[in-house]
């Protein structure tokens, strides 16, 4: 099977082994590789333009805006769960709205904090149930999974999965019950499971016609964590040339961050912090830059509206008949 439908063997022999990888040799040895891979793919990173092509009738966004702009937060740790509200605080202030993404069974979570993600306009997705890679190893596991992620997913009240380091089968995942996810990318060569869907766009994934079918958002901005943590990138260049990319192409901004990487007013950055204001300089980037040009929405929002596209392009085909 397609490394982008189901994990390869040397993928899970090193989620096998990595627990036994003191932290700061992880981060040498993926930095060596990402610099590699980074001269290897510069002319498919960060910009791959076969991921440009509109869908097939494609309408265009709400509202008539030029791009949709989505942000959104996968929570790895404890500690990043706890930095939430810094993170919704800083977001709020600037008038966006993001969909924060928890890993089930990895750390305790807060629903006091859940209450007031609602409450204040945000979004909750399942990223996981342990976040350990092994979700895909085989099927035997991830059906076993899947039936507590479920359940997860109806006790949050959420109908949105982020999977974890990205690591997918689009055919299993059907088992999930989901309206949408967000697994793939258009491209990033850096991630366990390197294959791009070379799309800017959401899309639909119905692999067998007996089973339930769900929307894919994949994200189309570098990662936080890869831009710099891994690569130590010190501006926001490559996201700003990225959307100024995707803008032109009307197509989907998906930026997914993690708060457990951002450093939100301590005076020195640990080993695997950035300072926040990377973050917060780039939203009012695309404020100032891109005012009145996008479509600001959450995952949930997108895949609604995907969804009421897809109906109406189907059905206008049948009344051409």
């Amino acid at each position: 099977m397609n490394s982008k439908f189901s994990t390869t063997l040397s993928t899970r022999i090193y989620y096998t082994i990595k627990p036994a990888i003191p932290r700061y040799l992880q981060l040498m040895i993926r930095r060596k590789i990402v610099l590699f891979k980074r001269e290897q793919n510069r002319n498919v990173w960060p910009i791959d333009e076969s991921a440009s092509s509109l869908p097939n009738c494609w309408k265009g966004w709400r509202e008539k805006k030029k791009f949709a702009l989505v942000l959104m937060h996968d929570v790895d740790t404890q500690f990043g769960h706890d930095k939430c509200r810094y993170l919704m605080d800083l977001e709020e202030k600037l008038g966006f709205r993001s969909t924060f993404n928890f890993v089930a069974e990895r750390y305790k979570i807060s629903k006091k904090l859940f209450d007031e993600i609602r409450l204040r306009g945000f979004g909750i997705g399942v990223h996981g149930l342990k976040h350990d890679g092994k979700l895909f190893s085989n099927k035997k596991i991830f059906l076993k999974r899947a039936k507590k992620i479920n359940k997860y997913l109806s006790e949050w009240g959420t109908c949105g999965f982020s999977a974890p380091s990205m690591l997918r089968n689009l055919h299993w995942m059907q088992d999930l019950n989901i309206e949408y996810a967000t697994s793939t990318f258009d491209t990033d060569p850096f991630e366990p499971q390197p294959d791009g869907v070379k799309r800017i766009f959401p899309f639909w994934v119905q692999t067998d016609a007996s089973k339930h079918g769900y929307i894919e958002i994949p994200y189309t901005m570098p990662q936080d964590f890869t831009l710099f943590i891994i690569m130590k990138e010190k501006n926001t260049d490559v996201w700003k040339n990225k959307l100024n990319w995707i803008a032109d192409k009307r197509g989907m901004v998906l930026l997914n961050t993690h708060p457990d990487y951002m450093n939100y007013g301590s005076k020195k950055n640990r080993s695997e912090e950035y300072n926040a204001r990377l973050y917060c300089d780039f939203l009012k980037w695309i404020k100032t830059v891109h005012c009145g040009d996008y479509w600001h929405a959450l995952t949930i929002e997108v895949a609604d509206y995907y969804a009421e596209w897809r109906v109406s392009k189907y059905t206008k085909l049948i009344n051409s008949c």
